[in-house]
C-alpha cells in the first residue's frame, strides 16, 4: 500500500471512528497500525503522538462527514470498509430545530449494565445531529423501597465519563419542586385536578377497578385549591391526601384512571432536607420538565407506553406541543437479576465488597473487570432501535470485549488454589524459562522466569483444580520449561525430571501446566464475577503489573489489575 504513516493513520481512524458512533480509539487504531505495520514498532511514542493529533481533529467530524471521507480511502482498506454492512439506526423522526435528549437516571445506585442502552442510545442521537443533552437527576423523594443513594449523583457522572458520554447541562429534579407546586395549582384551577383523600386501598378496590368516580373528584375548584394549601402546610400525614389527575374513571386502560400526581412524604431527602413534604410524581414531574427544558425527543422502553399517555394528556391540556416519543424493546440479560435496591442492601449486610463487586453488574464493577467502554457500546448499537424484547448473554458481550483487550493484554504465569509441587533429579544447576510476553506479537518480547534449583531439586506451585487430577507416572510438562513424571501425592505432589525437549511431550500428548517458583512467586487474589475470591501465585514478572492494566492468565483468562498492596487483587473478566 503506497500510503505514508499519517495517511495510514487517518484511514485507520476514520474506519474506527464509523464503528463507534464518529470517535475514534488511540488504542484501536495504535493496534491497527502495529499490528499490520511492524516496521513502524520502531518510534512507537512518535506513532502514539501523530495519532492522537489526528484523532483530535477527525472527532470533530459528524458521523456523516466521516463517511464521505471513508468513500475517499484507497480499494486496498476494502477489507476494513465492512462498517458499511452494518445497519445504522433510524433517524429521529421530525426534526425542525436542535435537537434536545435527556438522561433521567434515579440516584438509587450507580449505573449498571441495564442502564446502559439508554445512556448510549440518547448520546448516540446526540451526537449524530450536534444536538443537546441534559442529564436530569430524577432525584424526587422516591420510596422506602426504593431509595436515593447520595454517592450515587457522583457514580452516575462517573459511569457516564467511563463511557464517553457528553451531557451538556445537569438539573436536579429536587431543585424544581417549587416548578411542580406552580402547575399543579393551576391544574387545580383548571379543573384537570382534585385532591383526594381517600384511603388508597379503598380508592383502587372502590373506584379504580369499578371504573366509578370517587366522591372527591367533583369538588369545586375552591375546595381543591383549600385542600391543596392545607397539603403544603402540612395539615395531612402521609398516605391521607394525594393530587389526582381527571384523565377520566371509564378510560379502557385502568392503570391512567385519574392517577396520582402529587403525595406527601416526609421523610428527609438527601439534597433539600425536609424543606418538601409533597413530592410530584414521575408523569407529572417529567410532563412539566420535558417541556420547560425544551426536549425534542423522548428515548425510553416501551414498557413505559402508560407514562406517555399521561405526559401527553398534560400536555395537551395545557397547550404545549407534543414531543416525540421514540421506543425500545426490552433487554433482558440471561442469568442476571439487575436490582439496584438489592445491591444497595447486600452492600449495607456486607454481602457485597461495595457498588464495585461484580455482582452488582454497575459500570463500576464492569470497568474494574476489563469490560471496555467501546465493548458496551458496540454491543448496545448493534441491537438498534428494534421494539422487539431481547435477550442478551453476557457471552456476546465477552466475545466482543476479548476482540478488544485480546491485542493488548499481556500474558502472565497464574496457579489458582495453587498445590505445591517437588521435582527431583534435575540434571541443570539452573534454567529459565522465557514465554513471550504476547504470543502473537513477538516483536513485544519475552518474560523471564527464573526456577532456584539445589542439589537437583526444585519446587514449584502448579494449579490445584489441575493438579487434584494428576497421577503417579504420568508425564506432563510444564510450560516452556521441560517436562517430568508424577511420582507420588502426599499432600503436595513428587515428581522427576523427564526431559527437556517440547517434542517429547507433543508425541505423547503430554498436558501442559502453568506453575511458578516456590520461592519468587507473587501473591495474588482473583475476585470472580459470583464474588467467590481464589487466591493463587503469580511469576516473578507479575511485580511489574499496574493498576488499571488489563492482562491474560494464560489458560485462565482476562483480569483487571485493582490493587498492587498488601497483595495484588485482580478482578476476572472471562476467559
Amino acid at each position: 500500500m503506497s500510503m505514508n504513516l499519517n495517511e495510514l493513520i487517518r484511514a485507520f481512524a476514520l474506519l474506527n471512528a464509523a464503528k463507534y458512533n464518529g470517535k475514534a480509539s488511540v488504542k484501536a487504531v495504535l493496534g491497527q497500525i502495529f499490528g499490520k505495520y511492524p516496521e513502524y514498532r520502531k518510534n512507537p511514542m512518535e506513532v502514539r503522538r501523530l495519532t492522537e493529533e489526528i484523532i483530535n481533529k477527525l472527532n470533530n467530524l459528524t458521523l456523516d462527514e466521516i463517511k464521505e471521507e471513508i468513500k475517499k480511502l484507497p480499494p486496498e482498506l476494502k477489507e476494513e470498509k465492512k462498517y458499511e454492512e452494518k445497519k445504522e439506526l433510524p433517524p429521529l423522526p421530525k426534526i425542525n430545530r436542535q435537537v434536545v435528549m435527556r438522561l433521567a437516571p434515579f440516584p438509587s445506585g450507580p449505573l449498571h449494565i441495564g442502564n446502559a442502552r439508554m445512556v448510549i442510545l440518547n448520546d448516540y442521537y446526540v451526537k449524530r445531529y450536534k444536538g443537546k443533552l441534559i442529564l436530569v437527576y430524577d432525584d424526587t423523594i422516591g420510596s422506602e423501597e426504593k431509595q436515593i443513594v447520595p454517592e450515587a449523583y457522583d457514580m452516575i457522572i462517573e459511569g457516564l465519563d467511563w463511557l464517553d458520554v457528553k451531557y451538556h447541562e445537569i438539573i436536579y429534579k429536587s431543585d424544581r419542586i417549587e416548578k411542580t407546586y406552580e402547575y399543579c395549582r393551576t391544574a387545580l384551577e383548571k379543573n384537570l385536578a382534585y385532591v383526594c383523600t381517600c384511603d388508597a386501598k379503598d380508592w383502587r378496590e372502590q373506584y379504580k377497578i369499578k371504573a366509578r368516580p370517587c366522591p372527591h373528584r367533583n369538588q369545586v375548584r375552591e375546595l381543591n385549591l383549600e385542600e391543596w394549601d392545607k397539603m403544603l402546610d402540612g395539615a395531612y400525614e402521609e398516605q391521607e391526601a394525594v393530587v389526582r389527575l381527571k384523565i377520566g374513571m371509564d378510560n379502557p386502560n385502568p392503570a391512567v384512571r385519574d392517577p396520582v400526581i402529587m403525595r406527601i412524604s416526609k421523610r428527609p431527602h438527601p439534597r433539600v432536607g425536609t424543606k418538601y413534604s409533597i413530592w410530584p410524581l414521575l408523569e407529572f414531574s417529567w410532563a412539566i420538565d420535558d417541556h420547560l427544558l425544551g426536549i425534542t425527543h423522548i428515548l425510553r422502553g416501551k414498557d413505559l407506553v402508560k407514562e406517555d399517555y399521561i405526559e401527553q394528556w398534560i400536555w395537551e391540556q395545557f397547550g404545549w406541543p407534543v414531543i416525540n416519543f421514540i421506543h425500545y424493546g426490552l433487554i433482558k440479560f440471561k442469568g442476571l437479576k439487575l436490582s439496584k435496591t438489592q445491591s444497595r442492601m447486600n452492600i449495607e449486610l456486607k454481602k457485597y465488597i461495595g457498588w464495585d463487586d461484580p455482582r452488582t453488574w454497575s459500570l463500576q464493577s464492569l470497568m474494574k473487570r476489563g469490560i471496555q467502554p467501546a465493548t458496551i457500546r458496540e454491543a448496545i448499537l448493534s441491537l438498534g432501535l428494534s421494539k422487539t424484547d431481547i435477550e442478551y448473554s453476557p457471552l456476546a458481550l465477552y466475545a466482543i470485549n476479548k476482540k478488544l483487550i485480546d491485542p493488548i493484554a499481556s500474558r502472565y504465569f497464574f496457579t489458582p488454589n495453587p498445590l505445591k509441587l517437588v521435582i527431583l533429579n534435575i540434571p541443570f544447576s539452573e534454567i529459565y524459562a522465557n514465554p513471550l510476553v504476547h504470543p502473537e506479537h513477538p516483536e513485544k518480547g519475552k518474560r523471564t522466569i527464573p526456577l532456584p534449583i539445589s542439589d537437583g531439586v526444585a519446587e514449584v506451585y502448579i494449579p490445584g483444580d489441575e493438579g487434584k487430577l494428576l497421577k503417579p507416572g504420568q508425564i506432563l510438562r510444564l510450560k516452556d520449561l521441560f517436562n517430568i513424571t508424577i511420582l507420588n501425592k502426599q499432600g503436595y505432589i513428587e515428581a522427576e525430571f523427564k526431559s527437556k525437549a517440547l517434542e517429547d511431550a507433543r508425541k505423547i500428548n503430554a498436558p501442559i501446566i502453568q506453575w511458578v517458583p516456590l520461592t519468587d512467586c507473587i501473591k495474588i487474589q482473583m475476585l470472580m464475577p459470583d464474588g467467590t475470591l481464589i487466591d493463587g501465585f503469580g511469576e516473578p514478572s507479575c511485580r511489574e503489573l499496574k493498576i488499571g492494566q488489563v492482562i491474560q492468565f494464560e489458560r485462565v483468562g482476562f483480569v483487571r489489575v485493582n490493587q498492587l498492596k498488601p497483595s495484588i487483587l485482580v478482578y476476572f473478566a472471562h476467559k
